[in-house]
């Protein structure tokens, strides 16, 4: 792994210097540089990094818990962490066209319904990947308009625009994270055609498909402390 040039870190008045890959992370295409970002003492550090074209966690280093907005989150020059996380971010390269057949595009709410423009030219949409902890639910937290996706309830997002000729999606899977709080029963929802799999536990606990997590149409459901990433198709 290649280490690059140091990304500023803000601490309280001091500045630190972090490091930063510039590799892909996970396999993703990233086109900028991984930054770690670290809560010390539990309190908000905040660090630089471009948000223009959102942010995603690429990889959580700490035992505690790191949660897009609560123990993470943006501001207008970098993310933030507190409460004892330390993570990984990357920043997203903006949504592009692959070919004529697939559009991706983010959509993020903050707890009010956001409007997303798109032209769809009467393209189907469907939910690629669901980023917030909050779950997106179609006609409930999210939905579509002539020319625009609209978000809400805390609900962020990537959405796949089919072709607009009608041909429709490209087969790929989704991926979802979902966690048990306080070991308690949690519903994550997502609208499952196929099958769902769970790609990477998150948690101390275990997740065992039948006994801590399971799903159905609605979505993917985890107990008993089980947090991790899910293939949903």
């Amino acid at each position: 792994m290649k280490w690059g040039s140091g990304v500023l870190c803000m601490i309280g008045l001091p500045f630190a210097v972090l490091a930063v890959d510039r590799s892909a992370a996970a396999g993703q295409d990233y086109g900028a540089a991984v930054v770690r970002c670290e809560s010390r003492d539990g309190g908000m550090t905040r660090c630089r990094m471009d948000t223009r074209n959102g942010v995603e966690m690429a990889r959580q280093l700490s035992d505690s818990v790191c949660i897009r907005n609560s123990q993470w989150g943006l501001y207008g020059e970098g993310v933030w962490v507190t409460q004892g996380c330390r993570a990984e971010f990357v920043a997203r390269r903006p949504a592009t066209a692959l070919g004529d057949s697939r559009r991706v595009l983010r959509c993020e709410s903050d707890g009010r319904q956001q409007s997303c423009p798109v032209n769809l030219r009467g393209a189907p949409v469907r939910l690629l990947r669901q980023l917030s902890a909050l779950p997106c639910r179609e006609g409930r937290s999210w939905g579509v308009r002539r020319n625009e996706i609209w978000v809400s309830r805390g609900c962020d997002g990537e959405f796949e625009i089919g072709a607009g000729d009608g041909s429709g999606f490209i087969d790929a899977p989704r991926i979802l994270v979902c966690e048990s709080k306080s070991r308690q029963r949690r519903s994550c929802g997502a609208s499952i055609e196929h099958s769902a799999a769970m790609t990477r536990q998150l948690s101390g606990s275990p997740c065992e498909e039948g006994r801590s997590w399971g799903w159905n149409r609605n979505g993917v459901w985890v107990d008993k402390g089980c947090r991790a990433e899910f293939s949903v198709r």
